[in-house]
């Protein structure tokens, strides 16, 4: 909680001062425009990267897949379309690099790996569920990763051994 207050707390700060610089070198007004043009433009990248996220997410449910990935890029796209509607420039690079897509997958990948958020997928067909605390799609298709899989016949809930 005391970090998060520092963040909210020093973000702004350096976000004043770095304007504040560029200001005294390219002027006022051009600072503003800079500012207003970066907005224009990460709004463009957000349309056209949630628009490519939310294909491909609804390609993975028609083959029967959940689109766990796409649901974290879809966080990661609306946390940057928030920075680049903050007036500043730190913010505004933080945006960029959370819709700029293969930086944007890199950081879903390495969460999803490093354990700190879980996944959960589905097979197209098999009927079950995946919990997937990690997992790394290999070129050929197969997940490597923890996971454990509950078999839908098993899954009832008047079944005596699930009690």
């Amino acid at each position: 909680m005391r970090a998060l207050f520092l963040i909210f707390l020093i973000v702004p700060i350096a976000e004043m001062l770095l304007l504040f610089e560029v200001a005294e070198h390219i002027g006022g007004l051009s600072t503003v425009g800079l500012v207003v043009l970066t907005a224009v433009i990460g709004i463009q990248v957000l349309k056209m990267q949630g628009l490519a996220t939310i294909t491909r997410a609804q390609k993975r449910l028609e083959s029967g897949e959940l689109p766990g990935q796409e649901v974290l890029e879809g966080l990661f796209l609306a946390v940057g379309g928030a920075f680049l509607l903050t007036p500043g420039f730190i913010t505004d690079t933080l945006g960029f690099i959370f819709l700029i897509g293969p930086t944007r997958r890199l950081l879903v990948n390495w969460l999803i790996r490093s354990g700190k958020i879980a996944v959960f997928t589905s097979r197209g067909g098999s009927g079950g569920f995946t919990y997937t605390r990690y997992a790394e799609r290999r070129e050929d298709g197969v997940y490597e990763g923890e996971y454990s899989q509950e078999n839908p016949e098993n899954s009832r809930l008047d079944d005596p051994d699930r009690r």
